[in-house]
């Protein structure tokens, strides 16, 4: 936990070394959901069994109070913002692992996301996720908000794609907000190539690109963002910047499997052929999975449903409620998901899920 208060301009928040190490190294960051019961209550239970779920699948951090933990968790009605951080901080502190990177998601104006932020630093967490869905907001406000929350605790950059709100922001933005000292990393989910590779331009050109670590969210381009070189232009001259790890809701399933795939990943980077071999093969495999969990076909309104499915079908989750009751599969979405877990069982983790689930539930 952090010893440093919103006053405390002249100091910059930072993150525990074993957190620091692991973010820089680069990590399977699930996107941590909501288990709901059928009167859309907070089921306890299989939420302590989730973040288990997680760390013993080799996470090297959790991202909690996200868009797959649904924003809805904040309204005033469900009251689950505070409860929801808690359970996940109690279970992280059970496990005791000091590498294990605890993130938080903030959003809202900018008294909303520094409030969100202090609580987040009394429970524990190491960094924010800062949703850049704001209203009416230009990149200067996001800018000035980025560096008030950054005050309380280090800041992850989210370019969150345009299809679930998120704004178009342009390199000279990803330029200012990576030079702020408290950036410690940034999730690129533009869902869009061009995009990307912006964000990528203005971290390099901002002078830290040493210090800020290039995270993938771009769920429909994962093991493509991983194996990705991108020989760019920094103040300190020509350098080649990578993506070392993934804060993903697609990694909120086959998280395991997703801890084996990074670790290609890594291997690939470093020049090994099978392995980049491999994971060309891979990609659009797990392609066809994130085609059937998101739901594009429909403008992803069955995303957050989706992920809940496959945990139901594997039976982490009773079901698949969300607290919207709008928010529910597509039609034939159950059907798809089933069909990508038989075709690609090497990207799910039933075998291990089920080995382990009855203990998890306890």
């Amino acid at each position: 936990m952090h010893d440093v208060s919103p006053s405390q301009t002249a100091s910059v928040p930072r993150l525990r070394p074993a957190a620091a190490a692991t973010l820089a190294a680069g990590a399977v960051i699930p996107a941590h959901p909501l288990a709901l019961d059928a009167a859309r209550r907070l089921d306890e239970r299989r939420q302590r069994a989730l973040t288990r779920y997680y760390m013993a699948a080799g996470a090297g951090g959790i991202a909690v109070g996200v868009h797959t933990t649904q924003f809805e968790i904040r309204a005033p009605e469900h009251g689950l913002f505070e409860p929801v951080l808690a359970l996940a901080a109690e279970e992280m502190d059970a496990a005791a692992s000091a590498d294990l990177v605890r993130i938080a998601g903030v959003v809202g104006e900018t008294p909303q996301a520094v409030a969100e932020a202090a609580l987040a630093r009394s429970l524990g967490y190491d960094a924010v996720l800062l949703s850049p869905r704001v209203p009416g907001a230009d990149p200067a406000y996001l800018l000035e908000r980025a560096k008030a929350v950054g005050e309380v605790l280090p800041v992850v950059g989210f370019y969150l794609q345009q299809a679930i709100g998120g704004p178009v922001l342009d390199r000279s933005f990803w330029r200012e907000f990576a030079a702020i000292p408290s950036v410690v990393a940034v999730k690129a989910a533009p869902f869009d190539r061009y995009s990307t590779l912006e964000l990528v331009r203005g971290i390099a050109e901002s002078g830290r690109a040493g210090d800020v670590a290039l995270y993938t969210g771009n769920d429909d381009a994962i093991i493509a963002d991983l194996l990705a070189e991108h020989h760019v232009s920094t103040p300190g001259g020509p350098r080649t910047l990578r993506f070392s790890g993934g804060l993903l809701g697609q990694w909120a399933v086959g998280t395991r499997a997703a801890v084996g795939l990074l670790t290609a990943a890594h291997r690939a980077a470093a020049g090994d052929l099978d392995a980049h071999r491999a994971l060309s093969v891979t990609a659009v495999d797990l392609l066809d999975v994130n085609q059937a969990v998101f739901d594009p076909a429909n403008g992803f309104r069955g995303v957050i449903a989706g992920v809940h499915e496959v945990l139901r079908q594997q039976g982490l989750l009773k079901g698949v409620w969300c607290l919207d009751p709008d928010e529910s599969l597509s039609p034939g979405q159950s059907e798809e998901i089933r069909r990508v877990r038989a075709a690609y069982p090497e990207l799910h983790d039933d075998d291990f899920v089920a080995e382990h689930r009855d203990a998890w539930l306890r």
